[in-house]
């Protein structure tokens, strides 16, 4: 038989009963390496790390990206630097057949004064009937004849005698105041030698005759050429002809 001890084990065989199971259990188990411990720790730690940086690229690349897609958006409707040049070609076009129509301007609070541009003193000018020196003297024309014609024709353009005595020296000089005079040289032809006679023919077609025909036509060359038979005179006495 044994004791009451035997049967109820003490807390000290208890203790190693424990222990003898733990490491029977140990014995039995075989202990794994701490590397593999670590690289489960290293495998966990990555993930998280990718985890975050791909949630930090999300947060950076979504604004980002939406702000590029606008940009390209409001490039495509940019206006190029050729285009806006046209549109301003066009714009200044436009302004210039604006500004064609003059503004009206408002005058009412206020005068305009344009001074006066001062009066050029006129240059005196030779006259055409300058005597060059000697001018016939007056003799009265006997009636009927060829001069007497001629001075009631002076007297109706309003010259006086003194153009009428010039005119008398200027065609006795000419022609004699013959009516049929001729200058073989020249062709000139008639009292007042017109060249070709023919001319005289625009007074009247007796021209070849008829005296009257001849100093209205003569004295109508020497008023458009010379303005009087003195002047007339004088272009004659300074070059030989008139």
């Amino acid at each position: 038989m044994t004791s009451g001890t035997e049967l109820n084990p003490t807390r000290r065989d208890r203790r190693h009963q424990v222990a003898t199971r733990s490491s029977q259990r140990t014995a039995a188990v075989p202990a794994r390496p701490a590397a593999a411990r670590w690289s489960r720790r290293r495998g966990v730690v990555g993930a998280f790390a990718a985890f975050a940086v791909l949630g930090f690229v999300a947060a950076y690349i979504g604004p980002t990206g939406l702000a590029l897609a606008q940009q390209g958006a409001d490039d495509d409707e940019s206006v190029s630097l050729y285009a806006s040049s046209l549109d301003d070609v066009q714009s200044l076009a436009g302004d210039e057949a604006a500004a064609a129509e003059p503004a009206a301007l408002n005058r009412e609070s206020y005068s305009v004064y344009v001074k006066p541009k001062p009066t050029p003193t006129p240059k005196p000018v030779a006259s055409t009937s300058s005597s060059s020196g000697w001018r016939p003297p007056f003799v009265s024309p006997d009636p009927g004849t060829a001069q007497a014609i001629a001075y009631d024709m002076v007297l109706a353009r309003g010259w006086g005698d003194d153009q009428f005595a010039c005119l008398v020296a200027l065609w006795k000089k000419e022609s004699g105041w013959r009516v049929n005079a001729y200058n073989a040289g020249s062709g000139a032809y008639g009292i007042p030698q017109a060249l070709p006679g023919s001319k005289m023919g625009s007074a009247g077609a007796d021209w070849e005759t008829n005296p009257a025909t001849q100093i209205t036509w003569g004295l109508g060359y020497i008023g458009g050429r010379y303005g009087t038979p003195c002047g007339a005179w004088d272009h004659s006495q300074r070059t030989g002809w008139y």
